[in-house]
């Protein structure tokens, strides 16, 4: 019998599960040694498992949309059987007796007459609740798996086809994914856990936008972009030196406070949701170091190539909602097991009214509102307003020391 070995399941979660996105390899495809094989997502990463040697890919413990809990056997590889390469081209789903000892998946079934061994089509844990909760007839869906097997991807094409017909005028239903399911199981855990609270301040950003006019182009010829969000990282970090309950975490007998400020900026990922990748010990960095790590970190983000490293161990979050137009957004729900989110509205110009010389003096402005969303179980209003006064003070004042 051949030798085995099992495709484990590599990640560590963070208060998140992991799902089965698609397999890369069909049962009887040849793998080599690190070549990816499964893609698994979570809320906050997608991640390509590899093979863990040469092989066939012998059987599929975990199809599309199971869960996978850290160290759990995704599949099993055997190693290259003598005969198998005898089989023709297209023929994995049919095995004639004789040829070797393998067999394709778990869903085969003896002929009456046990001549052959016959591969049945299977719907993976995701295409059955995907064809339930649209009402579909799996009949009419044609597959692009292996021996026409229907896959996630063809069941969204098809309702993707339903919805765009002109018959279809009574609404729309879109199938979920993995990623948006956890952050839906995020957000409403978050929110029975955490009394939340929410203060708001207001920044005027001159000095941030006068310190980023002078050094924008430097920036941009060593290939970093020196955004708003740099100043804010920076800024944030040092706010939490006035009010450090803010970057900790609630036990049910202790609370936990951190000397490092791990901040997590969110980045859109247009409908598919969002993804929050980390900037670590954020109080050591400057601001051009923040801005390049910003810049490296928001360009994977897109591409979809962070790796788990990049989301995970966050303290803190920041929500940069103002650029997609809102002013003000509350509350902003806790990144838990985090303690509080910072959220930074339009940045707009404004008339305002400031003393100058003495004098009342109505000046126009670049002006943004930040929140300061709280567990309430951590923080009170006295600590919350603390930091978010420094918070508004460094931006105001800015160059920050040694930033």
């Amino acid at each position: 019998m051949a030798d085995t070995q099992n495709i484990l399941m590599p990640l560590e979660q963070e208060g998140s599960k992991s799902v089965v996105r698609a397999w890369l390899k069909q049962i009887g495809d040849s793998v080599e040694r690190d070549e990816p094989i499964v893609e698994l997502e979570t809320d906050k990463v997608a991640v390509e498992v590899p093979s863990p040697c040469d092989g066939v890919l012998e059987s599929i413990t975990l199809g599309e949309g199971d869960e996978a809990a850290p160290g759990a056997v995704l599949g099993v590889i055997s190693t290259v059987i003598p005969g198998l390469a005898e089989r023709e081209p297209g023929t994995q789903g049919t095995i004639k007796h004789g040829v070797g000892p393998w067999v394709p998946d778990r869903a085969a079934r003896v002929r009456d007459d046990d001549v052959e061994l016959t591969s049945e089509q299977r719907l993976s844990p995701l295409v059955k609740r995907l064809v339930s909760e649209h009402k579909l007839d799996i009949s009419r869906i044609a597959g692009s798996g292996r021996d026409g097997r229907v896959t996630h991807k063809d069941v969204e094409a098809f309702v993707a086809t339903l919805k765009s017909s002109p018959l279809n005028r009574g609404g729309m239903t879109i199938p979920h994914d993995a990623m948006r399911r956890s952050i839906a199981e995020h957000m409403a855990r978050s929110v029975a856990t955490a009394p939340h609270v929410t203060a708001v301040f207001e920044a005027d950003f001159s000095a941030v936008t006068a310190h980023r006019a002078r050094h924008k182009e430097s920036y941009a010829k060593a290939g970093v972009a020196l955004t708003y969000s740099a100043y804010i990282v920076a800024a944030a970090a040092e706010a939490m030196k006035v009010s450090p309950n803010v970057n900790a975490r609630w036990h049910d007998d202790f609370l936990e406070v951190f000397d490092d400020a791990n901040i997590g900026i969110g980045v859109a990922l247009g409908d598919k949701g969002l993804i929050v990748p980390v900037i670590r010990r954020a109080q050591t960095l400057s601001v051009r170091e923040i801005a390049s790590q910003l810049t490296d970190l928001t360009e994977r983000a897109r591409k979809n190539q962070l790796k788990p490293a990049d989301v995970q161990g966050g303290t803190f979050t920041i929500s940069n909602h103002g650029v997609s137009g809102s002013l003000v957004a509350t509350p902003i729900i806790i990144n838990q097991p985090q303690s509080a989110i910072l959220g930074i509205g339009k940045l707009e110009k404004r008339v305002i009214v400031r003393e100058v010389d003495g004098v009342d003096a109505i000046l126009i402005r670049p002006m943004a509102y930040v929140s300061l969303t709280i567990d309430h179980r951590v923080l009170d209003g006295h600590q919350t307003n603390a930091w978010l006064t420094r918070f508004v003070d460094v931006l105001e004042t800015w160059p920050l020391e040694d930033k």
